[in-house]
């Protein structure tokens, strides 16, 4: 499609940020970039003489203070020769930002560290280029070394085409990421061990009731990093799948491994059997009214007030409810517990299929004059110490050493290095930190060293707590089910805005019953058909078509 067609009115100040923000990029590429003479393959500097200019939109953050005047941005452009201008949004507008730009003609080169609209701006308006020809060994011989153990194909779109590089965040804790967290001494104090059956969890919830009439046997959030109570209660009757990345919405769709067909979890027999048991437990006074509508700070708040005990909270990581530095003496009364047998013998733990690989790290556009060394540049990231650099800081010795002596990983294996310069959320200029994208499969992440000794109760032991209680609690039962998470589904644009609003519509349907389910407003026996009418009505049979299309798409 020629770009005319590909422009579109950007009104006011969006016209004057993106030609503000991008004016000169074009001139400043120019024949010289298309016609600059580069290196062999995998040696550096890429431009074999002099520099060239290039332009890269990416997120801003806040402990980032000028990508410009940055220390890894100038060591990059000594290592590569190519000097890197920056287009920048902030967390919460980089979409409506990238967007706006995309749709005038002055955009930059690189697309760098977002997902950006691929099935608009790639493979329906052509401002993303195709890279299948050019991931190369010439050109990327990292990116295909790192993508070697994973499956390319993540990155393919509907047409069969690429448009883009990976992330890799292969975080292990992550993977299972769905956890609950009991206070073991209220435990103590009303004498009972950690239930493992949903028959158990029933009685320690009435016995802590009945020891402390004011407190809060079951805390929970809407918002916040796996917090949501009643998605880790389900795991005693069936698989519930995180927020959809394909629409946006928390949706319930799954595939059911034995079948390879796309269903609905929230229609199912077993998902009506788990909320009537968490409507038992309303109903005998265990389950907060906040937990259906509350943030994680707000939950935070609960989980940290004296007067009135949390016995159970669910969350990612307990750091994100409690500070192991400044309340330490609660942070360990807590610990994890392993998922919970339903009467059926179910007992699952959410993970995904190839958790932490997704598309949509680095797109290059139509604008960029010279792909190859646009490439090189970015499979700078992909080298062996290419995220240790733009994480901490491109020192050896002083930001990071490789394979430190008498070191050990995560998993006890010898580490394959040790951060010097570690993480802060204070504004800085020497590294990228957590900005653009991150080359982190599993070996890598588990073989940062560690204190072998550290408590795992002490501020510097979380990645310790996480990966013991991730590996003895939850990787045994992430295996439990044929309903499970599905992969990045990739659908057209066409099918984008065929079904947004129907999931929208089918979201707000599963979650307002849902509710009125577990607090017993609506009466499950008697209301069960209405609500799956109710479903079949918004569209969900259209729903689970185009899914089950995307699926089969993908899975040729």
């Amino acid at each position: 499609m020629i770009k005319s067609l590909k422009k579109m009115i950007v009104f006011g100040t969006a016209i004057a940020m993106s030609a503000g923000l991008l004016a000169g990029c074009g001139s400043s590429k120019g024949g010289d970039s298309a016609s600059v003479e580069l290196n062999d393959a995998g040696t550096y500097p890429i431009v074999k003489d002099g520099t060239i200019d290039m332009t890269m939109f990416t997120m801003s953050m806040p402990n980032v203070e000028d990508f410009a005047t940055n220390d890894f941005t100038k060591y990059m452009e000594e290592k590569t020769g190519i000097h890197m201008s920056f287009v920048t949004g902030g967390r919460d507008d980089w979409e409506e930002k990238l967007n706006m730009i995309l749709q005038s003609d002055d955009y930059p080169d690189i697309i760098f560290g977002v997902s950006p609209n691929i099935a608009k701006y790639g493979v329906k308006e052509g401002i993303f280029i195709p890279l299948d020809d050019y991931l190369t060994e010439e050109n990327v011989p990292n990116y295909l070394k790192v993508m070697g153990d994973y499956d390319l194909g993540v990155t393919r779109e509907t047409d069969g085409k690429i448009y883009s590089m990976a992330n890799i965040n292969d975080c292990y804790h992550c993977k299972y990421a769905r956890k609950m967290w009991v206070n073991t001494y209220l435990l103590d104090q009303i004498g009972c061990e950690i239930p493992t059956t949903t028959e158990e969890f029933m009685d320690v919830c009435t016995k802590f009731l009945e020891y402390k009439p004011d407190g809060i046997a079951v805390a929970g959030a809407q918002e916040g990093w796996f917090s949501r109570m009643q998605d880790w209660l389900m795991g005693a009757y069936t698989f519930v799948p995180i927020k959809s990345e394909t629409f946006n919405v928390r949706d319930y769709i799954a595939l059911d491994s034995d079948t390879n067909k796309v269903v609905s979890v929230a229609t199912s027999d077993a998902y009506k059997e788990g909320l009537k048991f968490i409507n038992e437990l309303y109903k005998k006074g265990a389950i907060y009214d906040g937990d259906f509508t509350q943030t994680g700070e707000q939950m935070k708040t609960l989980v940290n007030q004296a007067d009135e005990p949390v016995l159970f909270f669910t969350s990612g990581t307990i750091s994100d409810a409690i500070d192991s530095a400044s309340n330490n003496e609660l942070y360990r009364h807590y610990s994890c517990m392993a998922p919970i047998e339903g009467p059926d013998g179910t007992k699952i733990a959410w993970t995904m299929p190839n958790y932490g690989v997704s598309s949509g790290a680095v797109c290059i556009t139509d604008n960029c004059k010279n792909v190859e060394a646009a490439l090189r540049w970015v499979d700078t990231f992909y080298s062996e110490t290419g995220d240790l650099c733009s994480q901490y800081g491109a020192d050896e010795g002083t930001d990071w050493v490789l394979n430190p002596e008498g070191k050990v990983g995560l998993n006890g294996e010898p580490a394959l290095y040790e951060v010097l310069n570690v993480y802060s959320a204070e504004a800085q200029n020497h590294d990228w930190q957590d900005v653009g994208i991150r080359v982190a499969p599993e070996a890598y992440r588990l073989g940062q060293a560690v204190d072998a000794d550290v408590d795992p109760y002490a501020p510097e032991g979380l990645e310790r707590l996480l990966f013991d209680a991730t590996e003895e609690l939850y990787e045994p039962y992430g295996a439990s089910s044929n309903i499970i998470n599905l992969n990045e589904l990739k659908v057209t644009d066409e099918e984008s805005t065929e079904v947004s609003t129907i999931a929208v519509e089918i979201e707000k349907i599963i979650e307002e019953n849902s509710v009125a389910f577990m607090t017993g407003a609506k009466d499950i026996d008697a209301e069960w058909d209405s609500y799956l009418n109710t479903m079949d009505k918004a569209g969900l049979s259209t729903l689970l078509d185009v899914y089950q299309t995307a699926y089969d798409r993908a899975n040729k």
